[in-house]
């Protein structure tokens, strides 16, 4: 290995670190608790040395939600080809929600992160434009899903349905705990309120299919 190879190779390695203590703090902190100062302490780095590697903290997350907006497409992608009953294939989507939100929750935080007032400011604008690409992209990915399963004709709707209400419930559930109540929705209710969705979907592209 050349002298050039390695120390590119080290420098990968020290922004993989970089990008785990971010992930790291912004679970414990939230996201203004998650501070170029913090991630290289976390490191055992100086603020400066840090700079070397990311030049802000936005670029720090920002690398983090692509990170997540890749793993969704990859997700999806692998759901399209399996060879399952709608139904099967509709429950294996919401379970993947479920698993994605246990496995990467930092994933969920930089996406509400995105709802907040001027949450994209200190980006470019070509940084805001790829982040709207790539999540349309997996939007496109879901609304397919749901054609396939649903019979719906325009599954955009139901994507931003189905999503939407998984986001909503988990930020419900993650308020409840912040304040100090039980954390719920349960499991259980968790699968009755896709029970209660999936059969919305159903009587909707039903309708469709007959032409109502």
């Amino acid at each position: 290995m050349g002298i050039a190879e390695r120390r590119e190779r080290e420098r990968e390695a020290r922004r993989g670190a970089l990008l785990e203590a971010a992930r790291a703090l912004l679970l414990e902190r939230g996201y203004a608790g998650t501070t170029t100062k913090a991630i290289a302490e976390r490191c055992e780095l100086s603020e400066a040395t840090l700079f070397f590697y990311y030049g802000s903290k936005e670029e720090i997350l920002v690398s983090l939600l692509f990170e997540g907006i890749d793993y969704w497409a990859k997700g999806l992608e692998r759901l399209e080809k399996q060879s399952l009953a709608p139904a099967e294939k509709l429950a294996r989507l919401w379970k993947y929600f479920g698993d994605v939100r246990g496995e990467h929750p930092e994933y969920f935080l930089l996406s509400a992160h995105l709802a907040q007032p001027r949450a994209t400011a200190d980006v470019t604008a070509e940084v805001r434009a790829e982040i709207a690409r790539r999540s349309g992209e997996n939007f496109t990915r879901l609304g397919r899903l749901l054609e396939e399963t649903t019979g719906l004709g325009d599954g955009r709707i139901a994507a931003d349905l189905l999503w939407g209400a998984f986001f909503g419930v988990m930020a419900l559930r993650d308020a409840r705990v912040t304040l100090g109540a039980k954390p719920h929705p349960t499991d259980r209710e968790l699968t009755a309120m896709f029970r209660a969705l999936a059969d919305g979907l159903a009587v909707e592209g039903t309708s469709k299919g007959d032409g109502r």
